[in-house]
């Protein structure tokens, strides 16, 4: 059983064990990406969330694009206020996060100082929950996918679009949980990309991601990324995908309910503690 919703209701804080519901432990998980984080962006976050979401969550997910350049001291504000969110906290990160070439800053900042575990082709599970993430890339949907064939720098580009699908596919591979939520930031269906522009589409996602979240049979997909895209869609198999780019989730959700998107998954049997370590 999957529920989700966009908005959270006033909680009392608790030591965060999973609730149950019919006896299955559920855990519940918030997730928002895009918010390109500047140096003067402190308590963006904060604002964001709201303490009724916190008090109600036992995961934050970020879906990339969590600074503006890609700059240390955009990721220092960031990793402020991450510090005070006290939940695990799982990303991936953004096409904005590499502008500068500071991406492994970006990184070790947002580990070191905000406790945040940024996975890139790896997994980790958080209260009997899998977590498996990947920034992705683009090259296009279905039949006008991309293909390798001309020019050096198609085929270049191409092969980053295959590179982040098996990053994807080997995280996958790895969780052994009944839940597993695929993390990206590039769209990996057309469902949640429309209402953007055309001839933009191919630099928002691509098809190959798709293929290892069904054939792996994840759960469900956060992504960010299409700013004027769908909220919602699924995939081939069925597998729901949520576009929580900030933007989205203020333009879709009701009036006065905090942009994050909110789900409960089931979890498996026993806590494994908050967080074990990511397995590449």
């Amino acid at each position: 059983m999957i529920q989700a919703s966009g908005g959270a209701h006033a909680a009392q804080q608790a030591e965060r064990a999973p609730e149950r519901a019919g006896g299955t432990a559920m855990v519940r998980v918030a997730a928002v990406g895009d918010l390109h984080y500047t140096r003067s962006s402190q308590g963006l976050l904060e604002r964001a969330l709201g303490p009724e979401v916190i008090a109600r969550a036992d995961v934050l997910v970020l879906c990339g694009d969590l600074t503006d350049y890609g700059l240390p001291e955009e990721a220092r504000a960031l990793a402020k206020d991450l510090a005070g969110v006290k939940l695990p906290i799982i990303a991936v990160l953004g096409n904005h996060d590499h502008e500068s070439g500071q991406a492994e800053a970006v990184v070790e900042i947002l580990r070191d100082a905000g406790g945040v575990t940024v996975l890139d082709g790896e997994s980790c599970e958080v209260r009997g929950v899998g977590f498996a993430g990947a920034k992705g890339f683009g090259g296009g949907f279905g039949r006008r996918v991309l293909e390798p064939w001309g020019e050096p720098a198609i085929k270049r580009f191409v092969q980053d679009a295959l590179d982040e699908a098996l990053k994807l596919e080997r995280a996958l591979s790895r969780l052994r949980t009944r839940s597993r939520v695929a993390i990206l930031h590039y769209a990996p269906i057309k469902g949640t990309v429309e209402g953007e522009s055309l001839e933009i589409y191919p630099f928002l996602g691509s098809s190959r991601l798709e293929e290892p979240i069904n054939r792996f049979r994840a759960s469900l997909v956060f992504h960010g990324h299409c700013h004027h895209g769908s909220a919602e869609g699924r995939t081939a198999a069925g597998v729901p995908v949520y576009n929580v780019a900030l933007p989205v989730l203020r333009r879709t959700l009701a009036d006065g309910a905090p942009p994050v998107r909110l789900v409960e998954l089931p979890a498996d049997d026993g806590d494994r503690g908050p967080s074990s370590a990511a397995r590449s």
